[in-house]
């Protein structure tokens, strides 16, 4: 038994040891471990949201939709819980947990785990990361939360979940910006390209009044990294000058931030990259393309 608890309970130091980092992997481990008499039904009054959960804002369109499939159909899959002093703590499974309590149920079907609190978190993000559109603020809490956990390189991270590096940095890099863009970001009142712009700047009360500038004006990216050459405010950094001009670069690195994978964009064509059939249909749903 403390052998089984062990091997479900490494969280993401398990799944970094792999090739993929892949929440399905992990959560079927469980599933399949689990007895029929594992599954409980748990009221949910008693279970207490993921205090680790990265996600701040839930869209309320997808979770309506949700409690509309478990109103009619019921929940599919259990959600993870682990006992606390009061109830049940969840640990993966919050849009379920969500939706359910939309839907009108006293209880949910749920599986109960022993997770410590560092292992409650880094399945948390894991789950986070690969399951649900985080904001661009809240995918870089994500990666922080992951590199000081596993006390793992930009590069590692970059490596595992099949992004590039100068992705992972730029992501990381919006934590420099103020809590008040951050909050912007957030809510869509700026993109990510403006945001790698903004957290170049050193001057905290010109990166809000450019943001500000920004979301009343809906000046491009482009714009304000004119704006910002203009006023002498971006920090100097080292620049590695290229052999030769790709005009398509910026479009390049919106699209592979937008869709976490390598993308080439030349002679009137677009070009996306995929390492398996897992990443290909997550590319798919990004785009909102379904195929049957």
């Amino acid at each position: 038994m403390e052998q089984k608890k062990k091997a479900l309970g490494r969280g993401l130091e398990q799944l970094f040891s792999t090739e993929v980092l892949d929440f399905d992997t992990f959560e079927d481990n469980i599933m399949e471990s689990a007895k029929e008499s594992d599954i409980v039904q748990i009221p949910l009054g008693e279970i207490r949201p993921n205090p680790y959960q990265p996600r701040k804002n839930f869209d309320k369109e997808a979770l309506d939709d949700l409690a509309t499939s478990i109103r009619n159909y019921g929940v599919f899959q259990p959600i993870i819980v682990k006992k606390s002093i009061k109830g049940y703590d969840l640990v993966a499974g919050e849009r379920r947990l969500r939706a359910s309590k939309l839907a009108g149920l006293d209880t949910i079907p749920a599986i109960v785990k022993e997770f410590s609190d560092e292992e409650m978190r880094e399945i948390a993000l894991l789950e986070n990361l690969q399951r649900e559109n985080l904001t661009s603020i809240e995918l870089a809490w994500a990666y922080k939360g992951i590199i000081d956990s596993l006390h793992i390189r930009q590069e590692d991270l970059a490596a595992k979940i099949g992004k590039s590096r100068s992705h992972v940095t730029n992501t990381l890099g919006l934590l420099r910006l103020p809590d008040d863009v951050q909050d912007m970001v957030r809510d869509n009142k700026i993109s990510m390209g403006h945001a790698r712009v903004l957290s170049k700047i050193e001057d905290n009360k010109k990166i809000e009044d450019l943001a500000n500038k920004v979301a009343k004006e809906n000046i491009s990216v482009r714009d304000l990294e004119g704006i910002s050459s203009t006023e002498n405010i971006v920090k100097k950094v080292p620049i590695v000058r290229q052999p030769k001009v790709n005009e398509y670069q910026y479009i390049e690195e919106e699209l592979r931030d937008i869709l976490g994978t390598k993308v080439k964009v030349e002679n009137k064509k677009i070009e996306i990259y995929f390492d398996s059939k897992v990443d290909l249909t997550r590319i798919l749903d990004i785009l909102n393309v379904n195929v049957d």
